[in-house]
């Protein structure tokens, strides 16, 4: 019994973690990443395995990213394009977590 218990707990303390590092996001505008098409919407974006994956509805897309950790907290969620649709990062509302995607190539600083 105590070891249904234990358990117990463990996968309910698994899934309150998991769920602590999902971020709801709304993109306003179809968007690409790494070559894949993200449709306008509100999703839910999380970290697994050195990927980033969006969920909406049954539809998912995992692609290549890193998380970084800002010096302050983002007051609102921003994304951040390198082209009018490719989508660079998101910084997220709240939180001092940026997620860059892997293949976006560096910002021009314009020097």
């Amino acid at each position: 019994m105590k070891k249904t218990l234990l358990l117990s707990f463990l996968v309910l303390g698994s899934v309150a973690f998991a769920a602590g590092n999902t971020f709801k996001v709304n993109v306003d505008q179809d968007s690409v990443i790494e070559g894949k098409t993200l449709r306008a919407g509100e999703y839910k974006v999380s970290m697994e395995n050195g990927n980033a994956v969006l969920r909406r509805g049954k539809e998912s897309i995992e692609v290549p990213a890193k998380e970084e950790t800002a010096s302050n907290k983002f007051a609102v969620t921003e994304l951040t394009y390198r082209s009018k649709t490719n989508l660079k990062e998101i910084d997220l509302g709240g939180t001092k977590t940026r997620i860059i995607f892997e293949g976006a190539a560096p910002m021009n600083s314009g020097q």
